[in-house]
């Protein structure tokens, strides 16, 4: 079951899935900013297909940070989009999975979760709070044979950031997803993709904040 904005885009995709073999693909109209028509979609769409074993919620938006701090409506707007309405489909396919006794639900966030900068931590914040609540569901449902993968990209060449210069950092979206699609099957719980953004985070993460906060990133 595909869902995104714009049907064009979908049936292009569920064209390409059926023809590396997939028997039946589904398609339905989803925006992600409009909380209010989430309201149900997982078990809907679980009807439709007669059952959901995984769940991989993969969307958002790299805002203008001097927007959001300058204008909050727009700050509000973006966090919405960014954290609040990922945290309520996950909490929709936990309870759903619950009921069906076991299932993965993947999330993507971001390394930008893991530490405030000063050039985007209105979206570091966002990412930062799907992180954080990732990890509680999770340890919520290890018990229930729930698994659910956090997915921390760093650089990814997608239209998201066509207008970023692109450096050698950047991974290309095709490696991206298959990094998804393996840590799912796998079933893991925290996913660094490319892996080698884990030892920079680290680095990162352990810079005292009397430097930090003097650093610009």
């Amino acid at each position: 079951m595909l869902c995104a904005r714009s049907q064009e885009k979908l049936d292009a995709v569920a064209q390409d899935l059926r023809a590396y073999g997939a028997s039946r693909v589904l398609t339905g109209i989803f925006d992600a900013s409009d909380i209010k028509s989430h309201h149900g979609l997982i078990e809907k769409y679980a009807s439709e297909l007669g059952g959901i074993d995984a769940v991989l919620i993969a969307y958002g938006t790299l805002p203008d940070n001097d927007s959001c701090y300058l204008q909050p409506d727009i700050a509000q707007q973006e966090f919405t989009l960014n954290a609040t309405s990922i945290i309520g489909l996950s909490a929709q396919a936990a309870n759903y999975f619950e009921k069906r006794g076991g299932g993965v639900i993947a999330v993507i966030s971001s390394v930008a979760g893991e530490r405030g900068r000063q050039s985007n931590f209105l979206y570091g914040a966002a990412k930062g709070a799907v992180s954080l609540y990732t990890q509680g569901l999770r340890n919520r449902l290890s018990s229930k044979n729930i698994a659910v993968v956090t997915i921390k990209p760093g650089f990814v060449d997608t239209p998201m950031t066509a207008h970023v210069q692109k450096n050698p950092l950047f991974a290309s979206a095709q490696s991206v997803g298959k990094a998804i699609a393996d840590a799912m099957i796998a079933r893991k719980d925290v996913v660094y993709v490319p892996g080698f953004w884990r030892f920079i985070m680290a680095v990162v993460r352990a810079i005292p904040e009397s430097i930090f906060k003097k650093m610009s990133m």
